[in-house]
């Protein structure tokens, strides 16, 4: 018997060891494939190349546009920075993916876009359309109130799913997919989703390369476990954000020249949404749980965000605070830590470091290991978990010894502890 289950033991782990191998096997494929199609290399550095453009023409005209367009409020309680920055990185970002399909579908076009995915890019575009405009407007007026903005997103979830079809067929949860085959459920679901993203990345958006790294990382992940199924739509809609979320991050990572603003995160994070929910979709070999595990930090940021301001603090939970996980790092860690007079601008950028520390961490793990539902909700579960430990000890200001996991998790205070 002990040497019976020693063989399966050992066949568990040949069988989990050449599945990480073909998993690796894959990513390599898909770096050397994107670098050597002309659809997938040029998708990327067309993208990256007009954003980088769109942004530099940003800065050398600021003097031009800044009344309208700098982040003034430099005193607001969740701002870090101490200069005026225009905010309107979004313009950048929605140029740089919009060229992907409007030259790629030239004829003798270099990139060779087939026509079915560039109309498909253009319609997800459109789609986007009321989600960045009220962003833009918020960016240049700074008069559109938080419920608008979200009515927009709102608006751009039923474009999407009315053009595309884009909704969620299954959550992977017993009980609740059979529900999701009516179309109204599915509907709702969707939207409370989509507006959900869309949201999480403005939330994080509050320190130099944050947001832009994290939508990076996430695109990258879904882009993997797309090319992975063989959904080569889905990694071109993912090279495209990629590259031009790196090519606005070239200027504003680390100094900060210059702010992607609601209009550009609002447009990131529905572009992220959008592939998530058509990941699942085209997919069914990618549960959604995996999806989930690639998504979590700014999921987590946002709900946590809502229960904070709503149940904690009795606050409305569009209210502006400097309570998020990013907020108290800079806090309580780059700034006591990491002493740069000359460079102010060092604290704020090394924020970025822990976050894609994490998120790369994160996103690795769910592709290489989230195949299996139950292995993908234990990377979800262990998310949460260490979010609210590196949470509650953050909002002490210190760390300590202890090893008492409901100190750890905030269940009860630690005593004796002495400040970071």
């Amino acid at each position: 018997m002990q040497f019976l289950a020693l063989n399966r033991l050992l066949a568990f782990w040949v069988e989990a060891f050449m599945a990480f191998e073909e998993h690796i096997r894959r990513g390599f494929e898909f770096a050397l494939f994107g670098i050597s199609h002309p659809a997938m290399a040029g998708t990327a550095a067309l993208a990256l190349l007009v954003s980088l453009l769109v942004c530099a023409l940003n800065v050398a005209t600021e003097r031009w546009h800044g009344s309208y367009s700098f982040d003034v409020d430099v005193k607001g309680i969740q701002k870090v920075h101490q200069r005026t920055v225009p905010r309107t990185g979004g313009i950048a970002l929605l140029s740089g993916v919009m060229a992907v399909p409007l030259f790629g579908m030239l004829e003798y076009s270099l990139l060779a876009l087939q026509r079915d995915t560039g109309i498909f890019m253009l319609k997800l575009l459109l789609a986007a359309v009321p989600a960045f405009l009220a962003g833009i407007i918020e960016d240049l007026t700074k008069r559109v109130s938080v419920r608008t903005r979200l009515c927009s997103i709102l608006f751009s979830a039923i474009l999407a799913a009315w053009l595309l079809g884009s909704t969620l067929p299954r959550l992977d949860i017993w009980g609740l997919d059979s529900a999701l085959g009516l179309l109204p459920v599915s509907l709702v679901v969707t939207l409370f989703m989509v507006v959900g993203v869309t949201n999480s990345i403005n939330i994080i958006d509050g320190f130099h390369g944050v947001a832009g790294a994290t939508v990076v990382i996430i695109l990258a992940g879904i882009g993997c476990l797309a090319w992975n199924s063989g959904d080569v739509l889905i990694t071109q809609l993912a090279l495209a954000g990629i590259g031009a979320t790196i090519g606005f991050l070239l200027l504003n990572y680390p100094t900060g020249r210059l702010f992607m603003g609601d209009g550009g995160a609002y447009f990131l994070g529905f572009w992220s949404a959008q592939l998530a929910v058509l990941t699942i979709a085209r997919n069914p070999d990618i549960n959604a749980w995996q999806i989930l595990a690639v998504f979590a930090y700014p999921v987590i940021e946002v709900l946590f965000s809502m229960y904070r301001r709503k149940i904690l603090r009795n606050a409305a939970v569009g209210a502006p605070d400097r309570l998020h996980l990013h907020s108290l790092f800079y806090r309580r860690v780059t700034r006591h830590r990491m002493k740069f007079t000359r460079y102010p601008w060092v604290c704020n950028a090394a924020v970025a470091c822990f976050v894609v520390g994490w998120l790369g961490t994160a996103t690795t793990a769910a592709v290489l290991l989230g195949d299996a539902i139950p292995m993908a909700v234990a990377l979800v579960l262990a998310q949460i978990l260490i979010y609210i430990a590196v949470y509650m000890r953050l909002v002490r200001g210190n760390w300590g010894n202890c090893r008492s996991l409901a100190v750890i998790l905030g269940l009860r205070p630690q005593h004796r502890s002495r400040p970071a």
